[in-house]
């Protein structure tokens, strides 16, 4: 690496620490030609993710996109921005994990929902309000009716598991 202030092509690494849970190296340097201290950070390189649009219009993956549409959900809910940092990073990983250059923007929204459907339902029924676009009141309490099963699926299972201990 070449030091930043006398282009001095050798530096030496004088600290070196895992930053952003692993996925970055933040490195302190040194140019043993001028003392000039500087860091750097090396981080992953991955491919670029085109979203597919419905319509079947194309656009760069943006992360703060949906970052934003989690924290527009989880207004005024008990979710912790913590919370929604993991939720976005853990969907980041699975869409680069899938290794596709091109991920519909339903399979992103399916990964949404699934992660809302965990942390709040208040944020799951208002990002659903929007993403399948409820047209009437009957839609929209069959998404209601949808989670209620769904709780009760999970009560009867932690059941089950408590009559086999």
């Amino acid at each position: 690496m070449k030091c930043t202030q006398c282009q001095y092509h050798d530096t030496k690494v004088i600290e070196s620490r895992d930053v952003a849970e692993g996925e970055a190296t933040r490195r302190r340097r040194m140019c043993p030609d001028c003392n000039y201290r500087f860091t750097t950070y090396e981080r992953l390189e991955r491919p670029q993710l085109i979203v597919v649009k419905s319509d079947g219009k194309r656009q760069m993956f943006n992360r703060e996109k949906l970052l934003a549409g989690f924290y527009r959900a989880c207004e005024k809910t008990p979710v912790t921005s913590v919370q929604i940092e993991r939720a976005v990073m853990d969907i980041e990983q699975q869409l680069y994990a899938c290794g596709e250059n091109e991920v519909s923007s339903k399979k992103i929204g399916d990964y949404v929902m699934e992660r809302l459907a965990i942390l709040d339902e208040v944020a799951y029924v208002r990002f659903a309000s929007v993403y399948r676009r409820f047209k009437d009141i009957e839609s929209f309490e069959k998404e209601l009716s949808a989670i209620r099963d769904r709780d009760r699926n999970k009560e009867s299972d932690a059941k089950l598991e408590l009559v086999k201990d």
